[in-house]
């Protein structure tokens, strides 16, 4: 199944939904036009498709404005770039300030890989006001994701079989099940997107945005990358160096690493958070109705995963919570920190036999809405993820390396050692063991780390300060909890990055906000 780690909690809007309830695709054209000369036709935007998520056309803004949406061609094949096309999904909203101060577009990429910008900046949409006072606010749909030309693998049903399966196999029987369940999903991924599969390379997306910067009428991409939104971002400067405006890294993917490293640094990560969430739930005045101290928490989930992986408990009718799901949950809600109190509830309630609350948060990082229908940031995410990384993991080398993965977190590490098996019979090879974001001669690039970090550990920042090359990056440290520091609400790290984005101030290398 798809390593749950590595997809961006740009699902956590869906969560909410849930939790209260208890633009084109490939073209064949080919056009010898300049693509850079392109003009887009905004127009206000429709409800998200089911690939995006589905739900309701994004509210208006608070002046009144409207989102407003267009599609931009880009070749399908950049080493064919007069050959066919397809149509990227973009969302703007216009800067609010007076048109002499507006510095130009602000682009936004929210990580996955495979989430949906087009829906994500709406939805967060006034968490950025204050950039939007001189920025247009843009973002997109990378290619192979929502609209733009979205990965297509298996039917709502299958989705639903494949997300409950056992992601931690115990004997050979389950083994061998979870090994065919892996590829069965890749073989649909193949035959429903075979001409896509090739083309989805973070090296394309950040392609792509060099044609999105040149189409917007900006001479610099300014851009805001979360997640792996910082990956793409360093591709992106390592490409094309010149062309880097004012940009900001935050949640910072470690490019050194491959995907194993990046698996065991992500096991290391979410047993992190979830001892700051036992600590934090024993510290409190009141009783923690999990457990009398932190460990007591750790050890009565742990008996809650090892119980339901031979008798699951009612989810969602009619399906049921499994191990499978309540860990995916379970990580779910480790994203962030307003979501640790929706982690005390499930549990709560799973311990009475109740599932629907962990199974509604797996819901939400699967992709799948209420009404049974799952965007495609699963399906984008593991072709994204296996275009990329060229390492292939075998069963047996993942069942030599499970003592390793236990050591970092006994709860997630299992899960995610066996999540490296997700691209061993992929149809299309991976492009490198990293990505090469070494960008000499690019503008400042202020990377921001979180301490409490689950999905990129804090060290990862340092490590992308590093790889950058000497006197590209600035780092800036946020001692938090959750994913990503911006979205915070700290007011030590908005000022930084408002700073920076705004006005050009680089903050000073080193600084620290708590």
């Amino acid at each position: 199944m798809p390593n749950p780690s590595r997809l961006r909690a740009a699902a956590l809007t869906a969560t909410v939904v849930l939790l209260s309830a208890t633009l084109a695709g490939c073209g064949g054209d080919s056009k010898d036009a300049d693509p850079t000369a392109q003009k887009l036709s905004w127009k206000d935007c429709p409800a998200p498709s089911e690939s995006e998520g589905g739900g309701t056309a994004p509210s208006p803004l608070p002046n009144g404005d409207k989102w407003q949406c267009a599609t931009m061609k880009a070749p399908l094949d950049w080493n064919k770039p007069k050959g066919d096309t397809i149509g990227l999904a973009l969302v703007r909203a216009k800067s609010s300030g007076a048109a002499s101060k507006r510095i130009g577009s602000l682009v936004f990429n929210f990580g996955g890989p495979g989430g949906s910008g087009v829906t994500t900046l709406p939805a967060f949409g006034d968490d950025y006001a204050t950039l939007r006072t001189r920025y247009d606010l843009v973002s997109f749909d990378p290619r192979g994701v929502g609209r733009s030309a979205g990965i297509e693998c298996e039917s709502d049903s299958q989705l639903d079989e494949y997300f409950q399966q056992d992601a931690t196999p115990d004997d050979t029987a389950e083994r061998t099940k979870l090994l065919a369940n892996t590829e069965q999903f890749n073989a649909a991924c193949e035959k429903h997107s075979k001409k896509m599969l090739p083309q989805v390379r973070t090296t394309d997306a950040a392609r792509d945005m060099d044609l999105m910067r040149q189409v917007l009428g900006d001479d610099k991409l300014h851009y805001f990358g979360i997640s792996y939104g910082t990956e793409l971002g360093g591709v992106y400067a390592h490409l094309f160096p010149k062309h880097v405006g004012r940009a900001v890294f935050d949640a910072v993917v470690d490019p050194t690493q491959n995907s194993e490293q990046g698996s065991l640094g992500q096991a290391k990560g979410f047993q992190l958070a979830l001892d700051n969430f036992a600590a934090d739930c024993t510290s409190k005045t009141t009783d923690c109705p999990l457990g009398d101290t932190a460990q007591d928490v750790k050890d009565r989930i742990a008996k809650l995963l090892k119980d339901l992986d031979s008798k699951p408990i009612p989810g969602i009718f009619p399906r049921q919570l499994t191990q499978t799901a309540a860990t995916n949950g379970i990580a779910q809600a480790l994203y962030s920190k307003d979501f640790w109190e929706y982690l005390t509830e499930g549990l709560e309630q799973a311990y009475s036999g109740d599932g629907k609350v962990l199974m509604v948060l797996s819901d939400s990082m699967n992709g799948r809405s209420e009404n049974g229908e799952y965007s495609n940031i699963a399906a984008a995410n593991v072709a994204i993820n296996c275009a990329d990384d060229k390492p292939r993991y075998t069963a047996d080398y993942v069942e030599q390396k499970l003592p390793e993965f236990r050591a970092a977190s006994p709860l997630f590490g299992d899960f995610l050692a066996w999540g490296m098996v997700g691209c061993t019979d992929w149809a299309v090879p991976g492009a490198a063991d990293h990505p090469d974001v070494s960008a000499a001669g690019s503008a400042p690039i202020l990377v921001v780390g979180n301490t409490g970090d689950p999905a990129t550990p804090y060290e990862g920042a340092r490590k992308m300060v590093d790889a950058l090359g000497k006197g590209v990056a600035v780092e800036l440290t946020y001692k938090g909890q959750g994913h990503g520091a911006y979205d915070s609400k700290n007011k030590c790290v908005q000022s930084a990055v408002n700073g920076y984005l705004l006005n050009g101030k680089v903050p000073a290398a080193g600084t620290v906000c708590s």
